[in-house]
């Protein structure tokens, strides 16, 4: 499939790099997935560049630098295979591993922009991502000034906002170089508001939690207990809400239980159902998945060759979800 705009032509699955960030907080929170091994992590993004993934999708606050700085590593002597998304707003320490605050002006922003080059030892980013995603909308257009700024600086090529507002989007969808929008879209949290946005303004979605942090995937059962160093553990930001005091939410596991049928037909995995759904949803649609191992890169990007679900599936899991009937 191509980005929309940009002419760039990418596989249409892309890898999540939050995980293998490793440990940092964000207001207390532990914001991690847990123990990492980053020559794991390297192994795992070379296979997925291997299989053909372009997009890679990262954040200054991943790992406080750390994730951006695996991207830049993998992608050393390659740079030009890649399409390299990466994320600002949210500044961080990289030394104390934690958030420490917002951006407040244009100058926060290229310091920022600065601070992840040099990390991604690259001296371009393909798109840059507002990371703010209820972001004051007054302040807004001094944002997207400074990005139409850093494109002309050659810092950039291109830019969006992740936002699962339209009003938000809409600003930015405004500018001459918007080509994407990030949004959590999966089989159980559909969002026509921002799919349809997105396919009227012809921008790519980039869809995160195309795996709900891990309970599509079937690996999790009632009751299991999270690592308490893991963001989905007992000392979750209060935003979680696929796991529960650190164990997965029953009524997510309740409802994946009732379409796993449709899902892991046709011989896919449960994962690779999902992310089948997401490529069904709609056209400039891309999941991005997460990883830890090169297992999961391997079954992940390997969905594409299943092909999008059928439309009598995605109308049966409505019927089943009730959505809308």
């Amino acid at each position: 499939m191509k980005i929309e705009k940009t002419g760039m032509d990418i596989l249409p699955v892309g890898l999540g790099c939050w995980a293998i960030g490793g440990e940092w907080t964000d207001m207390g929170a532990q914001a991690g997935w847990g123990d990492v091994d980053d020559e794991v992590s390297l192994r795992a993004l070379q296979t997925g560049l291997d299989m053909g993934v372009k997009l890679i999708d990262t954040a200054n606050i991943y790992g406080a630098g750390h994730s951006e700085e695996l991207v830049g590593e993998a992608l050393r002597g390659k740079r030009d295979q890649a399409v390299v998304v990466t994320k600002f707003g949210i500044l961080c320490d990289e030394e104390k591993k934690c958030t420490a605050g917002i951006v407040q002006s244009g100058e926060d922003i290229v310091r920022s922009c600065e601070d992840s080059l040099r990390r991604l030892k690259t001296d371009y980013i393909d798109v840059f991502l507002f990371h703010c995603g209820d972001y004051d909308l007054k302040k807004a257009p001094m944002v997207l000034d400074t990005l139409e700024d850093l494109v002309r600086a050659g810092k950039i090529r291109y830019y969006g906002w992740s936002t699962s507002d339209p009003e938000r989007a809409g600003l930015f969808a405004a500018g001459n170089h918007a080509v994407m929008m990030e949004f959590a879209e999966n089989v159980l949290e559909d969002d026509p508001g921002m799919t349809g946005f997105c396919g009227e303004k012809r921008l790519t979605g980039l869809c995160r939690s195309p795996l709900a942090m891990g309970i599509l995937t079937g690996k999790y059962r009632a009751g299991m207990q999270m690592p308490e160093n893991d963001l989905r553990g007992k000392h979750a930001a209060p935003w979680m809400e696929y796991f529960i005091d650190g164990k997965p939410n029953e009524a997510f596991l309740g409802r994946l239980d009732a379409i796993r049928e449709i899902l892991t037909s046709d011989g896919r995995t449960l994962a690779q159902g999902c992310i089948c759904w997401i490529l069904g949803r709609g056209k400039g649609l891309i999941p991005i998945p997460g990883f830890k191992s090169e297992k999961q890169v391997r079954e992940n990007v390997s969905a594409v060759d299943f092909g999008p679900l059928t439309r009598q599936q995605m109308a049966e899991i409505d019927r089943i979800l009730k959505r809308n009937v």
